[in-house]
């Protein structure tokens, strides 16, 4: 018997404590909490603490569903958008948003982050499309990039309200061309810089051109110069020899004549290559006949006598 009322104390001991364990939720501070009883939300707990509900989630009693209390984050990547000249780049983005309104977000999309962040891809494609569609692609890499995110964020902020969701942040992780348009810059730019290397090349030959051209016309000139001035000293040699020659006519006419002489075989038959064919008694040996030079005296040609 008294067994009997032990089990049966210990029956409803474990009875009680199971009904207070599933009446009591805990909420952390990362979390917060919606009560649901019955399908419909019954409470929602925002700060962190120990709550109780309806013991035994049966027959959809009350359930707690728990949502993040703190910032989260998704990333769009490779979203192609067109500026205003026309061109496409790929733009990869990220948004931190927070949930701020438990009720609502569990109304509208049942309390599912991936729903959520569904809706705010698609908007914040569109977003994207329609600010960068606004600008040119250099908007994207100046200070007016602040300014784009705002835009962005305001459009972002009026879905994410529906959602009971909160936008944080916006931002642009990259700003690229398109493989199409990547290779269209990239042969552009080196058309570019073979014009410019070709510009640089014209302009290199012609200041080289235009150097040579002057080298050319000093060479000429310091020629010119020389020889002018190798004429004035010759002129200046031949008249000082000329004075020189002169003046020893003038001091010894007679050594002067012999000089003459001396220099005049010198040249004349100096070089065993040369032949001349004159009298010995012609008027150019009178040195080698007489040392003073007189001229040789007159041969005096006897008549024949006849027989």
């Amino acid at each position: 018997m008294i067994n009997n009322r032990i089990s049966i104390i210990l029956i409803l001991l474990a009875v009680v404590l199971v009904g207070i364990y599933s009446s009591v939720f805990v909420v952390n501070e990362r979390q917060q909490a919606v009560v649901v009883r019955f399908g419909q939300i019954q409470d929602v707990k925002t700060e962190p603490g120990l709550y109780f509900k309806l013991p035994f989630a049966f027959m959809d009693a009350d359930r707690v569903q728990y949502v993040e209390d703190q910032a989260l984050r998704f990333d769009l990547d490779n979203i192609r958008v067109q500026v205003s000249g026309g061109k496409f780049y790929e733009v990869d983005a990220f948004v931190v948003y927070k949930i701020a309104d438990p009720r609502r977000f569990r109304e509208t999309v049942s309390g599912d982050r991936d729903s959520a962040e569904a809706r705010l891809r698609t908007r914040l494609d569109a977003s994207l499309r329609r600010v960068y569609g606004l600008r040119g692609f250099e908007a994207a890499l100046s200070d007016e990039r602040a300014s784009m995110m705002r835009e962005v964020r305001a459009d972002l902020q009026a879905d994410a309200e529906t959602l009971g969701l909160s936008i944080e942040d916006v931002r642009i992780r990259r700003t690229d061309l398109t493989q199409e348009v990547s290779q269209q810059t990239f042969d552009r730019m080196k058309a570019e810089r073979l014009a410019e290397a070709e510009l640089i090349r014209a302009r290199g030959n012609e200041a080289g051109q235009r150097r040579r051209a002057i080298a050319d016309r000093q060479v000429v000139e310091i020629v010119a110069d020389a020889q002018r001035e190798s004429e004035i000293l010759r002129g200046e040699g031949e008249a000082a020899r000329t004075k020189t020659f002169a003046d020893a006519f003038a001091r010894d006419p007679k050594f002067f004549e012999f000089y003459r002489s001396m220099a005049a075989y010198t040249e004349s038959i100096g070089s065993s290559d040369t032949t001349l064919v004159l009298s010995p008694h012609s008027e150019f040996f009178r040195y080698f006949n007489d040392s003073e030079g007189n001229p040789p005296a007159a041969t005096t040609t006897q008549p024949a006598t006849g027989n």
